[in-house]
């Protein structure tokens, strides 16, 4: 990582020309081949930036150089980006305690483009996490809160809340391990709670808070009428060596086995009978989706699955996704597909490459005449674009 210029923790020098670091990566890109990376790369060289030649060690400078001009010229500035991919909203990911003043700028501007913030409350849930006190007293300051119990905790959070939703947001968003939800007594959760401040939780005042705080979710959603989207099942980290080396979200993060009936349960019971609330569940376990999640989406007037994710967002992926879900949860009980990428020039490869899998999933039910051609007509507008309009009420 040290020879493509990712910063140690402890400054410890790493390669910093950039030309050399293209050059190995150049040198280097054939072990993409078959990868969705690979796809979305091979898309972006030829559809975004006009490059027909493959790129490897002898065409990796002519293609740098191509690339750099091009990134100079106004027709690659991001709000021209914007409109040439034809973007209707693109929604970031903000911490709870952000005062979103892009957002705001982008508000008071003369561009009309739409760019909406999403709560993620991640932060401020994960009581063990090294730094949860610094981002409590954030999310005081944030708030006008002086966050010292449960009780005010739970009014700082519905305060920030109802702040995203002045500036645009219309969804949350929580990354957990699992899904376990529970619902604690006041006296518990606030004991749980004070523990944290003081530095003593244990593992499972963790694991016990993230559940009570999905039903808070839950409820706070149907209040306000967020869409409540979660991410459960990836265990971040996993390298230790290369955490303490490079610190966090440096890519060791792995996806693990997750059971939704069980721990979903109680949440589904109390709110996922609720017509006005919408509930997006991803996850990594391939496993679960036609045992678990299907079925729970084809049942729970509240629940949806979000599109294959993460190391599942690929041709393959995408394919097992649909063929596992679709005869239980039909396509309505899905939203269709968004991206969660962090590279602006990677959206359209994103969405090509899944409406071509819907596209050919679609014409392989219309040729066994499982359906027909207006309704795979139909289906493929809604997947492309429908299912996730109205899942998101946009």
């Amino acid at each position: 990582m040290e020879e493509i210029g990712v910063p140690t923790l402890d400054g410890t020098p790493v390669e910093e020309d950039h030309e050399k670091i293209w050059r190995l990566f150049a040198e280097r890109f054939h072990l993409y081949a078959g990868t969705p990376s690979g796809a979305w790369l091979r898309y972006e060289l030829e559809e975004v930036f006009g490059i027909e030649k493959r790129l490897d060690a002898s065409t990796a400078m002519e293609i740098y150089e191509c690339i750099s001009s091009k990134l100079r010229s106004p027709e690659f500035l991001p709000r021209a980006l914007f409109d040439r991919f034809n973007i209707e909203v693109l929604a970031t990911t903000d911490d709870a305690s952000s005062n979103l003043e892009h957002h705001r700028r982008i508000m008071e501007s003369d561009w009309d483009g739409k760019v909406i913030p999403s709560f993620r409350p991640d932060a401020v849930v994960d009581i063990l996490a090294d730094a949860w006190k610094g981002e409590i007293d954030k999310l005081s300051d944030a708030s006008g809160i002086d966050v010292v119990s449960y009780k005010t905790f739970v009014s700082a959070i519905e305060n920030r809340r109802e702040y995203f939703k002045s500036m645009g947001a219309v969804a949350t968003d929580q990354g957990i391990l699992s899904p376990y939800a529970k619902q604690l007594g006041p006296s518990e959760v606030d004991a749980v709670f004070q523990r944290a401040l003081r530095g003593s939780a244990t593992e499972e005042d963790g694991r016990l808070f993230t559940a009570h705080m999905l039903m808070e979710m839950a409820r706070m959603s149907v209040d306000d009428g967020f869409v409540m989207q979660i991410h459960p099942g990836a265990l971040r980290n996993h390298n230790r060596f290369v955490f303490e080396r490079f610190g966090l979200d440096k890519g060791c993060d792995i996806p693990v086995a997750t059971e939704y009936t069980e721990n979903m349960r109680e949440l589904l019971n109390k709110y996922g009978n609720e017509t006005d609330l919408t509930i997006i569940l991803f996850t990594l376990d391939e496993s679960t989706y036609s045992r678990e999640l299907a079925p729970l989406a084809g049942h729970y007037p509240a629940l949806k699955l979000g599109p294959a994710w993460w190391f599942n967002d690929s041709l393959e992926g995408m394919a097992r996704f649909r063929r596992m879900v679709t005869e239980t949860a039909g396509f309505y009980n899905t939203v269709g597909f968004n991206d969660d990428t962090r590279a602006l020039l990677s959206i359209p490869a994103r969405h090509d490459l899944s409406r071509r899998m819907d596209a050919n999933f679609l014409a392989g039910l219309l040729a066994r005449h499982v359906i027909d051609k207006d309704e795979a007509l139909e289906l493929a507008y809604q997947l492309a674009n429908g299912l996730v309009r109205k899942a998101y009420n946009l």
